[in-house]
C-alpha cells in the first residue's frame, strides 16, 4: 500500500526547512533518477529529446539532458523559453557542457515530456496542442517527467517524491502508463507525511484463510442475495459468493428459477443467513413491502445496481455494515437521492475524489466502491484507490461478480472496508490472471479464474 498526495510543494517545502535540502539539491535528485531510469533501460548513444517547458518541470528535463550529455545523443526542444529562476540556472548548465538545443521533434529512441508540472493549469494553446501531437506520433518511447503534460500519452510517468492523486483519476489511465516514483534526497518514508489516501497494491490482497480444520459449511456464512426480474446477474453474484469462499449461498425470490444445483433457492430469508446482497438485475420483481421485509434485519449488506434508482436506497443508508458499488452514472443517481449532489457523469468524473468525500462524510459507516478505470473505495475519511483494474472487465456481469465476492466475505465476518478491498483486488487479479483475449474475459471466465488466486 502507498500514500497519495493531492499536492508535494507542501512536502518538498518540508524537505528545505527540515532537512536543509535546497530546491536545487531535490532538482538533481530527481534528474538523476531519470537519468538512472534511462540508463538501465538504454543503450549508451542512444538518441534522447527532452521536451522542455519555461518552469521548473522543464528545469526538471535541462538538467537530465545535462546528465546524460556525452553517454547520450541528448538534446533539448524548447517548448517555451525558459522562465523560472530554476530553469534559467538549469538552462545555463547545460549550455556550459554543450548540451545541443533542437528545433524538431525529430525520430529519436527517447522523448520525454517536461512541458508542465502539477501545478499547471487552464488549457494549453493551440500550438502547444499540435507540439503534443506530434509527441505522441513518435515512435520513440514516451517518458513524462513528474506528470504527463495535456494529452501526452506517456510508457512511463516518473514522478517525483510521492504520488499524486491526480494520476488516478480515471481519464488519467490513458496517459500515465507504468508509475515510478523517483527519491528527492530521502527516502519515500522520510519525504512522505500522514495522509488518508492510499493506493492499493495487488500484494495486498488477503484471501478467505480456512486454516481451522475442525469445521463445516456453517462455519464460512451464508449469503443470501434478491433474486429480481433479471435474474442471471444475481446468479453470477451467487456463483461467484460460493466460490470466494461463502459456505452457504441462497438465492431468494418468488419465482421458480434454473439455477446451478450447488446453489439453493427459497421464497422466504433463510434463518441462518449471514450477509445479504441485493441490487444485481433487481427490477421490479419485489413489492416495496417485499422489500423491507427482506432488510428488516442488522445483517451485512452489499447493494448494487437498480438499488441505486429506488427510494428504498435512502433506507439503506441509513444502516450499519453496509458496502454500496455503483458505477458512475448510478453513484449520480445515490448523490441525488442522498440530496448530497445534482450533478452530470462528467461532472462526477472530473472531481470523482471530491464526491466521494462527500458522500462518506456525510455516511461514515457506509463503505463505498465506486467502479471504474481506477476503483475508489472509501469508509468514513479512509479512502484507497484500486488501479489495477483492466478493460476487459469492461462487460456486462463483471461487477455482479464483484458483488458476489463482496458478499462472501461480508458472510464469512469481515468487517465491510476490508470486504471491499479485498473483493476489489481479487476482481482485478482475477482479470490480469485471464489467459483469453482481453475482449473474450466474461463473468464465468473470473469466476473461474477465483480457484487459481
Amino acid at each position: 500500500m502507498q500514500k497519495l498526495f493531492d499536492e508535494v510543494g507542501s512536502l518538498d517545502k518540508r524537505c528545505y526547512e527540515q532537512f536543509g535540502l535546497s530546491e536545487d539539491i531535490l532538482m538533481e535528485h530527481a534528474a538523476n533518477g531519470m537519468a538512472t531510469y534511462i540508463r538501465s533501460n538504454f543503450a549508451k548513444n542512444s538518441k534522447v529529446i527532452v521536451v522542455c517547458g519555461s518552469g521548473n518541470n522543464g528545469a526538471d528535463g535541462i538538467a537530465l539532458a545535462r546528465l546524460l550529455n556525452g553517454d547520450y545523443q541528448a538534446s533539448i526542444y524548447y517548448a517555451k523559453k525558459p522562465k523560472s529562476q530554476m530553469a534559467l540556472l538549469q538552462q545555463k548548465r547545460a549550455e556550459a557542457i554543450g548540451v545541443q538545443e533542437c528545433f524538431e521533434i525529430e525520430v529519436s529512441d527517447v522523448l520525454i515530456d517536461a512541458i508542465v508540472g502539477t501545478g499547471f493549469c487552464g488549457e494549453f494553446s493551440l500550438e502547444l496542442k499540435g507540439l503534443v501531437q506530434k509527441m505522441n506520433d513518435s515512435d520513440a518511447f514516451k517518458m513524462a517527467c513528474d506528470v504527463p503534460s495535456v494529452g501526452f500519452l506517456a510508457d512511463v510517468t516518473l514522478t517525483m517524491g510521492a504520488l499524486k492523486k491526480s494520476m488516478f483519476l480515471d481519464e488519467a489511465k490513458e496517459f500515465v502508463g507504468e508509475i515510478i516514483v523517483l527519491d528527492l534526497g530521502v527516502t519515500r518514508d522520510i519525504y512522505e507525511t500522514a495522509t488518508n489516501w492510499h493506493l492499493l497494491d495487488l500484494e495486498d490482497l488477503q484471501l478467505p484463510n480456512r486454516s481451522k480444520k475442525n469445521t463445516h459449511k456453517g462455519s464460512f456464512g451464508h449469503l443470501t442475495l434478491a433474486c429480481g426480474d433479471k435474474s442471471g446477474a444475481s446468479i453470477l453474484s451467487a456463483k461467484a459468493a460460493l466460490r470466494f469462499g461463502s459456505g452457504l449461498v441462497t438465492l431468494m425470490g418468488y419465482e421458480n428459477e434454473q439455477i446451478p444445483h450447488s446453489i439453493m433457492y427459497s421464497h422466504e430469508l433463510p434463518h441462518n443467513t449471514t450477509a445479504l446482497a441485493i441490487g444485481m438485475g433487481l427490477g421490479n420483481e419485489f413489492s416495496e413491502k417485499e422489500l423491507d421485509k427482506f432488510l428488516n434485519n442488522s445483517l451485512p449488506l452489499v447493494a448494487d445496481a437498480d438499488i441505486f434508482h429506488m427510494a428504498i436506497v435512502k433506507k439503506i443508508l441509513k444502516r450499519k455494515d453496509v458496502v454500496l458499488t455503483p458505477h458512475a452514472k448510478e453513484f449520480v443517481a445515490l448523490l441525488k437521492r442522498a440530496n448530497l449532489a445534482d450533478i452530470s457523469v462528467k461532472e462526477l468524473q472530473k472531481n470523482r475524489f471530491k464526491y466521494v468525500e462527500l458522500f462518506t462524510k456525510a455516511y461514515p459507516n457506509i463503505t463505498l466502491i465506486l467502479k471504474g478505470a481506477n476503483v475508489i473505495i472509501a469508509q468514513s475519511e479512509e479512502y484507497f484507490i484500486n488501479p489495477h483494474g483492466t478493460s476487459a472487465l469492461a462487460k456486462g456481469g463483471s461487477g455482479d461478480v464483484l458483488s458476489g465476492l463482496i458478499g462472501a466475505l461480508l458472510a464469512q465476518g469481515y468487517e465491510p472496508l476490508q470486504a471491499a478491498k479485498n473483493a476489489s483486488l481479487a476482481h482485478t487479479k482475477l482479470a490480469q490472471s485471464y489467459k483469453g483475449a482481453d475482449f473474450s474475459l466474461t463473468p464465468d471466465d473470473l469466476i473461474d479464474e477465483i480457484g487459481k488466486l
